[in-house]
């Protein structure tokens, strides 16, 4: 009885714990509106990475010819970058898909339209090859500098392409 007692209170405390969250990405802030997403070491070698914004604007921020994923080095900034958040859209969040092999983007991107109204995506959520792992980073980009009364500089990055246009 008193084995089945003890046993019974240890597992409570295994259950009161936790698991620690793991940090697979990082986000550095380059700018008022600029920032470099850096994984950390022990990821998956390739990766790529989306932008949903409040005003729900869904961006790639990894674009390449082949339209896949990329090699991602480990305390290197993803493609060397310095990507660039339009302010008028408001905080973002930072989707880094790391995979195991090269994972096409319009399979990513028609997914994460489809979720765009969860709080939360998961790599279970996904419909991907191979292992997959999701980091979500969040980013508030801030107006920039003021250069006179009536313009604001900020700073400029690369061209990203959004993954829902919008007509003007």
């Amino acid at each position: 009885m008193l084995t089945v007692m003890a046993l019974g209170a240890g597992s409570v405390r295994c259950d009161d714990a936790k698991p620690a969250k793991v940090t697979r990405a990082q986000v550095k802030r380059t700018g008022p509106a600029t920032m470099e997403i850096i994984p950390v070491e022990g990821q998956l070698p390739y990766c790529m990475l989306f932008t949903t914004s409040e005003k729900g604007i869904i961006r790639q921020l990894t674009l390449t010819r082949e339209n896949r994923s990329i090699r991602c080095e480990a305390n290197r900034p993803v493609a060397n970058t310095r990507f660039r958040v339009p302010v008028q859209e408001g905080k973002v969040r930072v989707y880094v898909f790391f995979s195991d092999e090269p994972v096409q983007a319009n399979w990513v991107a028609r997914q994460l339209y489809e979720l765009r109204d969860r709080e939360h995506i998961t790599a279970m959520d996904l419909r991907l090859p191979g292992r997959i792992f999701v980091e979500t980073l969040e980013f508030t980009p801030e107006t920039g500098a003021v250069v006179d009364a009536g313009s604001t500089a900020l700073d400029a990055g690369p061209r990203t392409q959004p993954i829902e246009s919008t007509a003007h």
